[in-house]
């Protein structure tokens, strides 16, 4: 059966070695996850079907090299087969080793299903949701534009575009990279409710109105956990460089609670180094005056004010509560009380939403001309509501979807604003990414931070992943925080053991 029919089944055979989960990686680059059955197993002679061979051994002739073959077949006959000898050092250690191993198996395939299938990817093989690493691992090495771009292109089969994109995207996060000290560390603080749950949404969050009588119990549960963080701090001399408050949308609890939660923040941590601090006050329909005053008055610098589409019938699609008005309302009030760093995220590619509309929604966004705007593609994500109801709707073509980043990319830059940061995701339609752009000198450190992961970030709240960035060997522990609101208030004091047991002794 031909690649790309519904129900076609790919019989895979793996010698000397077992990288399944890189095999699929790579599959899914080119087929999705629903058009395709992966059987690992030998289907026979006989077989007219689609079968990948890839096998991996030692050379006999020389040490330290290693023979990778992959081989297609469709219907008994051959469509693609190539045999590659590569080398790794000696002094590489066994999980080094096994990346190359990797590395190289992923490319091969990647290069028998380009051929086979007539397509390329943007990203090429890439599949991780960090590409700017390796940009940043290769200036560290000593390599120029010329080579790095050389390498993304001819290596991992970027397209020039990308390529040109993730290098300048690099540059700009170094600025940011280079001041990250040992002793700095960034804070993010999760609130896990919302007015409602849009429909591609998969993060740690819970409906404000149905949650209500948990709401203050979590608060003070939260406090205790700052209080303890403080603490640790103090204890390691740990300044703060940056604090993001996200969710969730933080803005959705009663005006009361986000005043006693900033002033307990402010309090708790020493934030005399501290360069940022975010506040997510995401949607509109959760946002007033009373709240972006109290806001205003404490130490927060940047909110984030996210319509996602400026079509009222595309915000009622994905279960959104506000209008377009209603977007231009509370940014011009949050402009009027003082906000002079103001990001706002779209997506393209949402339900309904074709790239004449998602045009109009760059164009209102544009007038209201905030610091930075983020743009998401729009991604299938396995815990969201549009995942588990996809057979309702009705989404958008690759290369639509590619038509409006493209289109975003060129009316962005043209209003001034530059790309800082990148990152990927699994499942995005068209295999593409999301960006940050910003108004120069108004990047957002804290994105720099999470995506590049050269800092240590302390996350506090119901869901929560603190990441422990251990330089000097490239390697990071994380510290995980229960996600069920009512299980993080009864065992708080184990969330806060689990933090202090861990990042005192380290």
């Amino acid at each position: 059966m031909k690649a790309g029919e519904s129900g076609m089944k790919i019989y895979i055979r793996l010698e000397g070695h077992d990288f399944k989960y890189e095999i699929e990686d790579v599959i899914r680059l080119f087929y999705g996850n629903e058009e395709t059955s992966i059987e690992y197993q030998d289907p026979g002679e006989d077989n007219p079907g689609f079968v990948l061979y890839s096998g991996l051994e030692s050379s006999l002739e020389n040490d330290g090299q290693f023979v990778l073959k992959t081989m297609l077949e469709e219907g008994g006959s051959v469509k693609f087969t190539e045999n590659e000898t590569f080398s790794i050092h000696s002094a590489d250690d066994e999980y080094e080793v096994k990346k190359i191993k990797k590395r190289e198996v992923k490319r091969q395939l990647y290069k028998a299903l380009s051929q086979y299938t007539a397509r390329k990817m943007p990203w090429g093989v890439l599949t991780g949701i960090r590409p700017a690493k390796i940009v940043h691992e290769l200036m560290e090495k000593g390599f120029n534009r010329e080579q790095i771009y050389s390498r993304l292109t001819d290596y991992y089969y970027v397209s020039g575009k990308k390529a040109e994109l993730l290098y300048n995207i690099a540059q700009k996060e170094k600025h940011i990279l280079d001041g990250t000290g040992p002793d700095k560390v960034s804070i993010y603080i999760g609130i896990p409710f919302c007015p409602t749950r849009c429909l591609y949404c998969s993060f740690t969050s819970n409906s404000v109105k149905k949650y209500a009588p948990f709401i203050k119990n979590y608060i003070e549960a939260l406090k205790k956990e700052i209080f303890g963080v403080g603490e640790i701090l103090n204890a390691k001399g740990f300044k703060i460089q940056s604090i993001y408050m996200g969710g969730g949308t933080p803005t959705a609890i009663d005006a009361p609670y986000l005043e006693e939660l900033l002033s307990f923040i402010e309090e708790s941590f020493d934030m005399g180094q501290m360069k940022e601090y975010t506040l997510e006050a995401g949607r509109p329909d959760s946002i007033n005056r009373e709240k972006l005053e109290i806001i205003k008055k404490s130490k927060v610098n940047r909110i984030s004010i996210n319509p996602q589409s400026m079509n009222n019938e595309v915000l009622r699609n994905i279960g959104r509560l506000h209008t377009a008005e209603d977007i231009v309302e509370a940014f011009k009030l949050a402009r009027d009380i003082g906000f002079d760093n103001i990001n706002m995220d779209i997506i393209a590619g949402l339900p309904g939403e074709k790239l004449e509309g998602f045009k109009y929604t760059l164009e209102k966004i544009g007038e209201l001309a905030p610091e930075s705007i983020t743009v998401h593609t729009m991604a299938i994500k396995r815990a969201s509501r549009l995942n588990e109801e996809k057979d309702s709707y009705s989404l958008i073509s690759e290369n639509e979807v590619a038509k409006m980043v493209d289109n975003a990319y060129d009316f962005i830059t043209k209003i001034g604003l530059e790309p800082y940061y990148l990152y990927r995701q699994k499942n995005m339609l068209g295999n593409l990414e999301n960006i940050g752009y910003s108004k120069p000198g108004y990047e957002c450190m804290y994105n720099i931070q999470i995506m590049e992961e050269k800092q240590t970030i302390i996350a506090l709240g119901a869901g929560a992943v603190t990441k422990v960035v251990f330089p000097e060997n490239n390697r990071i522990e994380r510290i995980f925080n229960v996600k069920n609101v009512e299980e993080y208030v009864d065992r708080i004091e184990e969330m806060i053991d689990r933090k202090r047991s861990f990042i005192i002794n380290c």
